[in-house]
This record gives structure tokens, C-alpha cells and sequence, in this order.
């Protein structure tokens, strides 16, 4: 039974504490027996009487840190040395005693909750761990309670789960709080050992608390002369809110101004900018009233019964009067003039007016940096504008022009387009199309088409050019025919032409328009007789082509004189004939042509 000792752990008494004695049936207690201890702090933390086999603890042992040791011991004959008894294994248990508190895995903890949560809401669990023997006693069994955070909060004692203890407690009272948590062993007894640790929740926040205008009325003011989408102001709501449970939208709900103004929501600051939406003017209304609404964005539909989640206000803005520039009676001027009028005609009349209460005298001019050719005048008084020279409406049909009214005693000044058009006069001639290469074979016939002519006309008559084609005289080798669609033909009113009677013929067309007063102008026609095959196509409208006719070529020609000049230089034949001038013989040298006739086909 020896086989098992028990030893309590911390022993706090004087001199080396008893662990239990061994001894053999062989010991006769005649001191011829020595008791020999093996193992686990053998001769270090435990020690053998060798003579008695009392075992003792050297020293003070804890349980957490080793609470087995395993050792052997063995009867040995003192003067023999020889082993009475074979080794035998026990062992030493340390007894745990309550020697450590509990201690929580961190010193300080954080924990959130939803405000307005109901009791009983979970919040955090902490837990704690007791170093000591949790099968031996209740050293190691803990039990939780809160130390602070009350009424607030509370604890369960076996799990060390927070929970809330009172309902709908309110961020915007109270954010922060701080709970201490105890563990305490022994299964809370008096007499056990505890450790604590803080938690530190906060509340967090939802959308409970509507937006609200700190005043019932804002008075803002602006210049007329304020720009649309300028800012006139800001107003601002509160809301108790945080985060995206603060965020609000502005808008007008009515007022007299909700046409004059608009309102955007600053996201960063989550004010109402109030800015310009139509042009102002002191001189028509001076004061304005708009009825602004604020909402919240995201609305929590578990607290509607907490809202509305919306407030108004008035807001008064009072346009204050600004020295204004000249007003013209139209945003751009569109003015028509017949060219060649003669210079000083009026073209048209601007007018502007000073909008503010005091009226200024207005002066206009023209800048004459739109108007370089210096074409037209203005009268300073009066705006009315006249021409400087004639205009022509073939160089330009539209003239730009910038003009200025200026007030004398302030020098405020204001700018607007004039577009002066050209209108079309009927004074220019129709003429040729175009440059046309007309030819006429030699075996052409009466009547045959060689020309189709068209005109054009740099004037723009309303109805569209109407042009008519005449010859300027009766001509016996060509006519023309009109074909009414602005264009004519020319027509041979012979046949049999010659290139060498005369190769070319001038044709005078008198071409004519239908506008008043009626302008006509005569163009001539080049007619070129050309030599053309069997279908009317020309081959050559040379004068060459003459030699060619004849059958030889010009390298033909120019072989035959050659040849003709050297006979006459060196050859020749006595030719001799017999007349009746008597006996005498008539002998006479007369040369011999040789004619080497070339003949050239095509």
C-alpha cells in the first residue's frame, strides 16, 4: 500500500515536510538494511532515511508547477551490497491548495451595443482561467459579478457573459461607459481568490433623433447682379445624431422665391446652400420668402414614433441694388440691306436702356475691331445704323458687327452682336460656265449637235436663275438652240466645213437672265474644224494635217529636195537633137531628174 503518497503543495512549516516511510519485509531492524530512493528528484527535492526509509521533502513544492513525481526505491544488504528486494515504483502526488487567482485573458476589454437596445441585449463575454486544480476542490470553479457598471449593465456569474440591464438607454445622454468585471474562485466563498478586469462599451448610435432648425427664420441678402448657381447663404439643422444617421437633404417646399432660388446640400457639412436660380432684379422685386424643409436621409422606420424626422424654417433674402450696365431691348440684332445702296442709307436701329432707378444717358458706338473695313456708322445717340460705302453682296453676304452701349457717368458698358445681311441686287451678268474646247468635223452635216453650253450667275434671285441663249446675229454656219433648263446647244447649220478655208470659227453667244432690271452678257465660242473617221471621232485638228491629207508626210517632203539638190549639183545626160538649121546638130546638156516618190498611209 505503499505504492501511493499525497503531499500538500506551499507548505509553510519549519524544517523538511514528511512525506511517508518505506519498509521492507526483509528488514529485520538488525541495521543490516539500507534504503535506496531512485527517480523523479531523487536526492534533490526528496531524500530517504537510508536506515529508517522516512522520505522527505527538501523543499517547498507548487503544485503548478510539477504535481507528479515518479521514484523507485529498493532494499539493499549494507555489508553484502546485494539487493534484498527488486527495485519497486511509486509515486508522489502534490496536493493542490486554492494558491492562484483567476485572471482574465486581457486587462482591459472594448465592446460596442446599440443604443436603445432592450434588456438583456448581448454585449461581450469575458472569461477568466484559475491556474489551479480544477478536479481537486473548488479551487478552480469561478464565479462572475460586476464590481462597477450598474445599474447599466450586468454579468452572468457562471459564463461571464455582459448584457444590458436597462432599456433604451440614449447615446445622446450618455456614450461612454465603463464596467469592471470580478472572477472570484472557490465558487465566489468567502475566502476565495479573485481578478478583475475593466470593459469599456459604447453606445452605438442610431437614427432616433430627428433634424432640427436651431431658428425659425434666416435673413440672407445678395446683390442682383449675383450669377445663376452663386451662393446666396448657408443654414445649417442639428441633429444629435452621427455617421450617416446625421446626414439631411434641404428643399423648398413654397415660397415666392422657389422660382427665383434653389437650395443643394453641402455633403460634407450638411448645410442648405441656398443659390441663384434666375437672374435678379432690384428694380422688380426686391424681396423674397421661401419655406425650406430638412429631412433626414436614412430614416430607421424602428423609431418612427420618435419623428418626424423633419423640420422647416423661414428664410427671408433681401436683393440689395448694384449699378447695373446698359439693358438692350434684344439679345442679338438681325438687320437686311440691298447691296449697292448708296453710303449713309440706314441699315437698322439698336436700343438699350440703364435698367437701375437713377437713369443714365446712353451712348453706342461700334467696335471697330468688328468692322475693320469701316462699312458702317452708328449714331451716338440715337443707336441707328447706316452704311459708310456701298455693299456687295457677291464679296460678302453677312457682316458681324459688335455694338456698345456705354453709360456717360458711370462708363458701365454692354456689348451685343449685330448680323447685318446682304441682300441680293440683280446687278450682275450671267456668263459661260465654263471654259469649253468646241470642235466640227469637215464631213459633219446640217443640224448636227457640237456643243452643249450652260451658265452660271453670281447673283441669287428669289424664284431661282433663269437663263435664255441667242445668237447675236443670224450665222450661216451655226445655230443655237435653247433648251430651257439653263443651258442650249449649239447646232451646225451646214455641212461640207474646210480646215483649209478655215480651220476655226468665233461663235458670240448673248446669254440673259430673267431678274429686274435684266443684265445679259455676250461670251464667244471657239469653233475648231477638225478632221474626224466614218463615227465623228476627231483625229486632228492640226494644220499639218493638211500635207498629211495629201499622202505624203513632212519626212517625205524633206527627202525628195534633198535628193532633188544633189542631182541638179552633180548629175546629168547630153541630150542631143537634130533640127533643120541646116546640117548643123543641136546638142544640149539637160539634166535627168530621178523622182523617188514616198507615199505616207495612216
Amino acid at each position: 500500500m505503499w505504492n501511493s503518497f499525497f503531499l500538500l503543495e506551499e507548505w509553510t512549516g519549519t524544517g523538511k515536510q514528511y512525506v511517508g516511510k518505506l519498509h521492507s519485509d526483509m528488514d529485520t531492524e538488525d541495521g543490516n538494511v539500507k534504503y535506496v530512493l531512485m527517480g523523479d528528484g531523487a536526492g534533490t527535492v526528496f531524500e530517504i532515511d537510508e536506515n529508517s526509509g522516512d522520505i522527505h521533502a527538501t523543499r517547498r513544492l507548487d503544485r503548478e508547477e510539477k504535481a507528479l513525481y515518479t521514484l523507485s526505491a529498493k532494499a539493499v544488504n549494507k555489508t553484502s551490497g546485494l539487493d534484498l528486494e527488486k527495485a519497486s515504483e511509486f509515486i508522489i502526488k502534490i496536493h493542490d491548495i486554492n494558491d492562484n487567482e483567476p485572471k482574465f485573458a486581457k486587462d482591459t476589454y472594448v465592446a460596442s451595443v446599440s443604443e436603445m437596445s432592450n434588456v438583456g441585449a448581448f454585449v461581450i463575454r469575458v472569461t477568466a482561467t484559475d491556474a489551479d486544480d480544477e478536479a481537486y476542490g473548488n479551487s478552480a470553479k469561478l464565479v462572475y459579478s460586476i464590481l462597477q457598471g450598474q445599474p447599466y449593465f450586468s454579468v452572468e456569474p457562471e459564463t461571464g457573459v455582459i448584457r444590458t440591464a436597462l432599456p433604451n438607454m440614449i447615446r445622446e445622454n450618455r456614450e461612454h461607459y465603463q464596467v469592471v468585471i470580478q472572477a472570484k474562485d472557490m465558487a465566489g466563498q468567502m475566502g476565495g481568490l479573485s481578478g478583475t478586469t475593466t470593459v469599456n462599451i459604447t453606445l452605438q448610435d442610431v437614427n432616433n433623433s430627428p433634424p432640427r432648425f436651431p431658428h425659425s427664420t434666416y435673413h440672407l441678402s445678395t446683390p442682383e447682379s449675383a450669377g445663376i448657381g452663386s451662393s446666396v447663404g448657408r443654414i445649417k439643422a442639428y441633429d444629435a445624431d452621427v455617421g450617416e444617421n446625421a446626414e439631411m437633404w434641404y428643399s423648398i417646399l413654397d415660397g415666392d422665391g422657389q422660382d427665383m432660388f434653389n437650395i443643394i446640400t453641402d455633403s460634407t457639412s450638411q448645410e442648405g446652400v441656398i443659390t441663384v436660380k434666375k437672374q435678379l432684379d432690384y428694380e422688380s422685386k426686391r424681396l423674397y420668402s421661401l419655406r425650406v424643409q430638412v429631412t433626414n436621409t436614412h430614416i430607421d422606420r424602428r423609431f418612427e414614433q420618435l419623428g418626424p424626422f423633419s423640420d422647416t424654417a423661414i428664410v427671408r433674402i433681401t436683393v440689395t441694388d448694384v449699378d447695373e450696365p446698359p439693358v438692350f431691348s434684344r439679345t442679338l440684332y438681325i438687320f437686311e440691306v440691298d447691296e449697292d445702296t448708296p453710303a449713309g442709307s440706314s441699315v437698322g436701329t439698336v436700343s438699350a436702356r440703364d435698367p437701375d432707378t437713377i437713369n443714365h444717358l446712353v451712348k453706342y458706338t461700334i467696335d471697330r475691331h468688328t468692322d475693320l473695313e469701316r462699312l458702317f456708322n452708328i449714331d451716338s445717340n440715337n443707336g441707328t445704323i447706316s452704311t459708310l460705302q456701298a455693299l456687295d453682296r457677291e464679296t460678302s453676304k453677312w457682316h458681324n458687327i459688335s455694338v456698345l452701349a456705354t453709360e456717360l457717368s458711370t462708363a458701365l458698358q454692354t456689348r451685343v452682336p449685330v448680323f447685318i445681311k446682304v441682300r441680293d441686287v440683280n446687278d450682275n451678268a450671267p456668263e459661260f460656265a465654263m471654259y469649253y474646247e468646241t470642235f466640227v468635223c469637215e464631213n459633219v452635216k446640217a443640224g448636227q449637235l457640237i456643243q452643249t453650253i450652260s451658265a452660271v450667275d453670281t447673283d441669287e434671285p428669289l424664284v431661282g436663275h433663269k437663263f435664255v441663249f441667242s445668237l447675236s446675229s443670224i450665222n450661216p454656219n451655226f445655230t443655237i438652240f435653247d433648251n430651257e433648263d439653263n443651258t442650249a446647244r449649239i447646232l451646225t447649220r451646214r455641212g461640207g466645213f474646210n480646215r483649209r478655208e478655215m480651220n476655226s470659227y468665233l461663235l458670240p453667244v448673248v446669254i440673259s437672265d430673267n431678274d429686274y432690271p435684266i443684265q445679259s452678257s455676250t461670251s464667244t465660242l471657239t469653233v475648231r474644224v477638225c478632221a474626224c473617221d466614218s463615227r465623228g471621232n476627231v483625229q486632228t485638228c492640226s494644220t499639218e494635217a493638211l500635207l498629211l491629207s495629201a499622202g505624203l508626210s513632212t519626212g517625205a517632203l524633206v527627202a525628195i529636195l534633198l535628193c532633188i539638190l544633189i542631182l541638179l549639183s552633180k548629175s546629168g545626160h547630153t541630150l542631143c537633137s537634130t533640127r533643120s538649121h541646116g546640117s548643123a546638130n543641136l546638142c544640149q546638156n539637160w539634166p535627168v531628174f530621178t523622182v523617188f516618190v514616198y507615199k505616207s498611209y495612216t
